[in-house]
């Protein structure tokens, strides 16, 4: 499983699309907004949360086709469809990769994104947190997405189309507690809900995915 891990991360740094590409996308996202809605220091403080957290989720769709593309083009799929370690185990390392190489710098450069959108000082802490505890979700279900449309000409387009519903609660809990923490409110609930919906993915996505993907491969 390390060395799975340790080659999904070396193919997703030399296939390009990883980090870089991804904070490329989530700073021009940031500095767009201002120009959409107006410069207003107020408005932007209240718009930030959702901004940031909307930012992130497009930017961790860039690459979610990368997550099983390559693998099917050179037949390691079918290598890991016949090995030793369960498929399931697979996947959930893909997914791993994914989330290290995409979305945790997303969550690194998000609160220093946030000062561009005069986001409150006691938000920087409850972003970054609720950023750490659902961006697994996106990946973990971006994979799922990966699984479904794997081997199809322009399945990226589609990719987007299957995950981006799946990935509406995560989105709305997750703006909450960044929002609710930049306003000073309690913010345990919405993080409750937020870490039940992680959970919940880590536990049974892989087996959907995994299911699909033999499918796939038959």
């Amino acid at each position: 499983m390390r060395a799975l891990l340790l080659r999904d991360l070396i193919l997703a740094i030399r296939a390009g699309g990883g980090f870089g590409l991804g904070l490329a996308f989530f700073l021009i996202v940031v500095v767009l907004v201002p120009f959409s809605v107006g410069p207003a220091p107020e408005l932007l403080s209240r718009i930030a949360a959702g901004a940031l957290w909307l930012g992130a989720l497009l930017a961790c769709l860039l690459s979610l086709d990368r997550i099983l593309a390559l693998d099917w083009e050179d037949g390691t799929l079918d290598l890991l469809a016949t090995s030793p370690l369960p498929l399931e185990a697979a996947l959930a390392i893909k997914a791993l990769a994914h989330w290290l190489t995409t979305a945790l710098p997303l969550v690194v450069a998000a609160p220093l994104f946030g000062v561009l959108l005069n986001l409150p000082a006691p938000g920087f802490f409850w972003l970054t947190v609720s950023l750490l505890v659902g961006t697994p979700a996106l990946s973990i279900i971006g994979a799922f997405g990966a699984a479904l449309t794997v081997g199809l000409k322009r399945g990226g387009l589609l990719l987007s189309l299957l995950v981006v519903p799946l990935y509406v609660p995560t989105l709305i809990f997750g703006a909450e507690v960044a929002r609710r923490g930049a306003e000073g409110l309690d913010a345990t609930g919405p993080l409750a809900m937020l870490g039940g919906i992680t959970a919940g993915t880590i536990a049974l996505m892989p087996f959907a995915s995994a299911a699909v993907l033999r499918m796939a491969l038959k």
